[in-house]
């Protein structure tokens, strides 16, 4: 689950660092246009009907391109094979959005096919290395045109505003069913997958590839650009639709029909990863400089029945998987809350990372958000996965049909008017100038919001708790002595034995009136 979005992280880093090198230059070198296949009718019902045909016959995994020159095309090398953004598909005209591509390499070896469509006509982009900034000598020189070695896309800022060609792409779509959009604080950070499967589970998680694309133009910039996906692997076939729209942030509204060729231990849908290291939560002594690092730091919940809950996540000492039971979920998603840049003292700008947040469209029916969290000793491994698992078991010859819109943000597109838990953390329980009592730790839990304003001078909120196993004592509540009206915590010790996990539940009330979210946590005790 790491390797694919870190690797992805590290070359859009490379391939802009030397794009801005080569702009001049890129220039003064003969234009080279892209070159299109003969036309033939498309549409998404009829991408479906390829997809269900798909899932009926065995599968059969897309092409690769010489694999002993694409493992020599590392890290630098791909660096160096930038797009020549005069090349770019609507470079001039046609729509308001450019797409550029991305060239296979080692850690993305696999073809995908590239469309673009016009008036129900689809025509194939062809593949040219010339499209590519790259000496003669480059080893990705040695591919053949057949099969092709695009393996990606990138969508550009709008062509009618500042340089287009400067900026960084607002839509990424790399690698197996990855893609990623650019938050509302010009940063990028989590993913999402078209499908996730058996994640967390006994058995080796699956990844299908989205194996073709097909472009549809956005008239003006207010417009969503149009993408239409083939996804394929070993297990299920789908087809899918994403209207993308450039907004403070990135809106994207999706349409997925899956057809599954065998059964499926844990089927996810709308799934997004990300990573979780450490934060204010907990710690291990001196394992790194900086006091946070993660891409999220909690995953958000808005249920059925109204209720909002916000789980912090973990770095936990074995894979854990939580199951949030659901019956047509209003949202969920994996959010960054803290961000505040000097409580992470970082030159990557953690502090920035986009939030996502899936809200499904129709019946969802029953199921449950689950939350897998995997161990991680580094920032360079993706370890955190949330996603929307139908109740009943996903069978061989079954079909789905989702939709959903998937905001990529600073904060939740529809926040709560209840105050919201701002951070978690954990220390040694018992009392201070004493012996701290083994197998006690003491939890304090931060809340803000402006119900917690109006609570009346000498009075004060009580703090709700529970806990599925241990015994709870010196619980208190006060307002935390920052002048920052509205902002309490609740601290309490929580005494137990033996390493299985307790769940644990929080809010607030005053009087008979909720004043918070739901705090949720998962402690492993150690």
């Amino acid at each position: 689950m790491s390797l694919t979005r870190r690797h992805f992280m590290q070359l859009t880093l490379a391939a802009s660092a030397f794009s801005a090198l080569r702009v001049a230059g890129a220039e003064s070198e003969p234009r080279v246009r892209l070159a299109l296949g003969a036309p033939g009718p498309f549409s998404f019902d009829a991408l479906k009907s390829m997809a269900r045909e798909r899932a009926s016959r065995d599968y059969v995994p897309p092409p690769q391109p010489d694999p002993e020159i694409v493992k020599q095309i590392d890290y630098d090398a791909h660096g160096k094979l930038t797009y020549r953004k005069e090349a770019a598909l609507w470079a001039d005209s046609g729509s308001a959005y450019p797409v550029t591509f991305q060239h296979v390499g080692m850690f993305f070896p696999k073809t995908v096919r590239m469309h673009v469509v016009e008036k129900g006509q689809a025509r194939e982009i062809a593949y040219d290395p010339r499209l590519f900034n790259a000496g003669p000598d480059h080893v990705a020189r040695g591919l053949k045109p057949e099969p092709s070695a695009f393996a990606g896309f990138w969508v550009q800022e709008r062509r009618d505003g500042p340089d287009w060609k400067k900026l960084e792409p607002w839509v990424t779509f790399l690698g197996a069913s990855y893609f990623r959009a650019i938050g509302a604080l010009g940063q990028v950070g989590l993913s999402a997958r078209g499908i996730a499967i058996a994640p967390g589970t006994s058995n080796p998680e699956e990844f299908p590839d989205f194996t073709a694309f097909w472009f549809e133009g956005a008239a003006k910039a207010s417009d969503p650009l149009i993408v239409y996906a083939l996804l394929d692997g070993p297990s299920l076939a789908g087809a899918y639709r994403f209207a993308l729209h450039r907004t403070k942030g990135v809106m994207m509204e999706i349409q997925a029909a899956l057809y599954l060729r065998k059964d499926v231990d844990r089927l996810g849908i709308a799934p997004l990863t990300s990573m979780y290291w450490f934060s204010e939560t907990s710690k291990p002594t001196a394992v790194d400089w900086r006091p946070e690092v993660h891409d999220s730091d909690g995953l958000a919940i808005w249920n059925g029945v109204g209720e909002h809950i916000w789980r912090p996540l973990n770095n936990p000492p074995h894979i854990s998987v939580s199951s949030f039971q659901d019956r047509t979920p209003r949202g969920f998603g994996l959010l960054q809350r803290d961000r505040v840049l000097d409580h992470y003292h970082d030159g990557v700008r953690y502090h920035l990372r986009p939030s996502a947040w899936v809200e499904p469209r129709g019946d969802w029916g029953a199921g449950a958000i689950q939350l897998t969290e995997i161990p991680t000793d580094d920032e360079i491994h993706d370890n955190i996965v949330a996603m929307w698992v139908p109740a009943e078991p996903a069978k061989a010859g079954q079909s789905y049909d989702f939709a959903y819109k998937l905001h990529w943000l600073a904060d939740e597109p529809y926040p709560s008017p209840l105050a919201r838990c701002v951070a978690t953390r954990l220390g040694n329980g018992g009392q201070p100038g004493k012996p701290r009592p083994k197998g006690v730790r003491k939890f304090m839990i931060e809340f803000l919001g402006k119900p917690l304003e109006k609570i009346p001078f000498g009075e004060k909120p009580e703090p709700v708790i529970t806990v599925s196993r241990g015994e709870l004592s010196r619980v208190e509540i006060e307002a935390v002595p920052d002048d920052v009206p509205g902002h309490w915590r609740t601290h309490f010790d929580l005494a137990v034995s033996g390493p299985e996990p307790v769940e644990m539940r929080c809010f607030l009330r005053f009087k008979d009136q909720v004043m918070s979210e739901t705090w949720l946590f998962q402690y492993h005790p150690f």
